[in-house]
């Protein structure tokens, strides 16, 4: 899928065109700064860098976030291709969980079944202490790998027809050109408003250690990631994805943990980022995005610059707001909300 930063980065660029380049800076030759020990650290609840949100430079901490809620993933017709497999007669949820598929793929795109409660009324997920009355199943119609393909889609067929038959139920699937053409489309609409939004910062001085890095990224609410070089600010929404990123070289961070490393490694280049489809606008991710930048741009004596190493201004993030709240609009109007459950699974 097309990246919208393309758009975005325009808009900043014309803010960015008139702002007058700085004097060149003097590199220092002493090594790379250092994380503080754990006795010259200052407690944070007496003093911290300031921190700025988009609202105002001088607000002084991050957005704040509501409490933590669940959001769970369900089929969707929308970003689904649905088949309803009809029963003789209710069926257990422990048995239709015995029967499911070993793998619910279908290439690159995941599938799911559901069964209709007997009791709420409702589709969910099959529970092994409910009784279901009908079951369906969906295939997800695109995600970032591409459109729904006709291999993909026979493959679900494939799969969904023998878990039919194991559960005795009679399947009833969408005709496949249809299908494929709907993904076809959802691709595009989902290309068109894609977008991850992310900037650098470039240490001015001296270079900074992984540690250095680590301690300034704490005391911002960054935890440490899966991935090696990899840092992140936690959703308050139970399994959501990260509100921020925070990453640096992977070989680099892996050398910082090596015992047998002789000579410190050191970086001059850390990438702050967000998922804008992925990631709730009520947590306030743009806010938070430019807060932490800002943050740790004061912080750690560094630049802040795009891909292109072009230094980026507050006009240039007030710029890149205004595209952000259109593309938000246009998500919400075509029902796949930057957050919601549909979104995260569309942009994946």
């Amino acid at each position: 899928m097309a990246d919208l930063m393309t758009a975005l980065a325009a808009a900043g660029g014309l803010v960015l065109a008139g702002v007058i380049a700085h004097g060149a800076w003097t590199a220092r030759k002493a090594g790379p700064k250092q994380s503080e020990p754990l006795s010259a650290r200052v407690d944070p609840t007496e003093q911290q860098e300031p921190v700025m949100d988009a609202a105002s430079i001088s607000a002084g901490e991050l957005p704040e976030f509501p409490a933590p809620r669940r959001n769970t993933p369900r089929l969707d017709a929308l970003i689904d291709a649905m088949a309803t497999l009809k029963l003789e007669s209710p069926v257990s949820g422990a048995f239709v969980l015995a029967h499911l598929p070993t793998s619910r793929r279908a290439g690159g795109k995941p599938f799911a079944i559901e069964g209709l409660s007997t009791v709420t009324g409702e589709w969910e997920a099959p529970a092994a202490n409910a009784q279901y009355s009908e079951l369906q199943a969906g295939v997800q119609l695109a995600n970032r790998t591409g459109a729904l393909n006709e291999i993909e889609y026979s493959e679900f067929v494939q799969k969904i027809q023998s878990f039919a038959e194991s559960v005795n139920a009679m399947p009833d699937f969408p005709d496949m050109l249809d299908v494929v053409a709907r993904a076809r489309e959802l691709d595009a609409f989902a290309g068109d408003h894609d977008a991850q939004l992310a900037v650098h910062l470039q240490a001015r001085g001296a270079a900074w250690s992984v540690g250095y890095i680590q301690q300034h990224a704490a005391r911002h609410g960054f935890v440490a990631g899966v991935l090696p070089g990899r840092m992140v600010l936690p959703s308050p929404d139970e399994g959501a994805p990260p509100v921020l990123s925070l990453s640096f070289d992977s070989q680099v961070a892996l050398a910082a943990q090596d015992p047998n490393t002789s000579s410190p490694v050191s970086l001059r280049d850390v990438t702050v980022s967000f998922d804008v489809p992925q990631t709730d606008p009520g947590v306030a991710p743009f806010a938070a995005w430019q807060a932490s930048v800002q943050a740790l741009a004061l912080g750690m004596e560094a630049a802040v610059v795009d891909d292109n190493g072009n230094p980026l201004s507050s006009e240039g993030f007030a710029s890149i707001g205004g595209e952000l709240s259109q593309l938000y609009q246009r998500l919400e109007a075509h029902d796949v909300a930057a957050g919601s459950a549909a979104a995260r699974r569309l942009f994946s």
